[in-house]
């Protein structure tokens, strides 16, 4: 079953799924600087577009591209810094 998600007054949109893999979505982000809480280990890879990502810990931020892939560690929070709208798959573990 497919379940729509919405965040930051609509600015943030996925589409969430789950099989025996386990639980997905693909989303889009649009322009602007938003913070993500997570309670499970994610891997939110950029299908189309770039962003810039502070990962929990970190001082710097990276920008993260197409077919680019980054893990954020449970029970922590990342942000990220979009310019252009873009595109994510993020897998749960």
């Amino acid at each position: 079953m497919l379940k729509v998600n919405e965040y930051f007054d609509g600015q943030v949109k996925s589409i969430d799924t789950s099989n025996s893999e386990g639980k997905a979505t693909a989303g889009v982000i649009a322009p602007g600087e938003f913070e993500f809480g997570t309670s499970t280990i994610e891997y939110m890879t950029i299908t189309h577009g770039k962003m810039d990502v502070l990962l929990p810990g970190e001082k710097e931020w990276k920008t993260y591209q197409r077919h680019e892939t980054f893990k954020v560690a449970k029970d922590s929070s990342f942000k990220v810094l979009v310019q252009e709208a873009v595109s994510y798959v993020c897998v749960y573990e």
